[in-house]
């Protein structure tokens, strides 16, 4: 399990999160909503340690992490899915999935697991080919394949279904949605498609001017309102 507890965060004099806690239980979706500049980015950078928090703590099994880098918190076993993908364009299909096998040794990984590819077949279809050349939805599934790669048990993902195709939406959703079922991992999904959100959500978060405003089962969304809460 991850566990956030009251952490704050700064940019300048501005108080961007403030006493945000939530908890991502293993085998569910845990879904954090918002509006725009509402600090959700921000919460996830900070979950890796991408940003400094101020004061509180994030825990990962128990063990405080808040102190460690991204590379540490990686090798904990957390794994994030930036917004914008952020794969490596020059390099090909294969070789980004390979780079997110680094944390299992120093040497260099020489062979994609066969189950990333059947997570995602086109993957393996087109592993010869640059990170570059694929389409703004396959390049989001090798993300979250490169991601898969490092065998983690928190997955946190950034807006996956933004600029993507509503097929690419609907495999993306079935493979969130069986990560979780298989019970050895947690997952955090930020997201602006409420539609998306509400259908995986085990359980949700709502986050308005850096606190947390609501929270509750994702069973219980509808029935309080959260689509309203969160419309731009």
């Amino acid at each position: 399990m991850l566990e956030v507890n009251a952490i704050n965060q700064y940019y300048g004099g501005s108080h961007i999160l403030r006493d945000v806690t939530l908890a991502a239980p293993v085998g569910e979706c845990s879904v954090v909503l918002g509006r725009n500049g509402v600090g959700k980015t921000t919460l996830l950078k900070c979950l890796m340690g991408i940003l400094p928090i101020k004061s509180g703590e994030i825990l990962l099994n128990g063990k405080d992490i808040s102190k460690m880098t991204p590379e540490q918190r990686v090798r904990a076993g957390l794994a994030y899915v930036p917004q914008g993908r952020d794969i490596f364009s020059t390099l090909t299909v294969e070789e980004n999935i390979l780079i997110g096998m680094a944390k299992f040794s120093q040497r260099k990984a020489s062979k994609v697991p066969k189950h990333l590819y059947d997570i995602f077949p086109v993957l393996d279809e087109m592993k010869h080919r640059r990170g570059g050349d694929l389409s703004g939805g396959q390049q989001q599934q090798l993300a979250i394949a490169r991601a898969l790669a490092s065998e983690p048990s928190v997955l946190v993902l950034d807006e996956p279904t933004e600029g993507i195709q509503p097929s690419i939406i609907k495999d993306i959703g079935r493979v969130i949605r069986s990560l979780a079922d298989k019970g050895d991992m947690a997952i955090v999904l930020v997201e602006q498609f409420y539609e998306f959100a509400e259908e995986l959500a085990d359980n949700y978060t709502v986050l308005s001017r850096g606190q947390v405003v609501a929270h509750g089962a994702g069973c219980d969304m509808a029935k309080n309102n959260i689509q309203e809460l969160v419309a731009i």
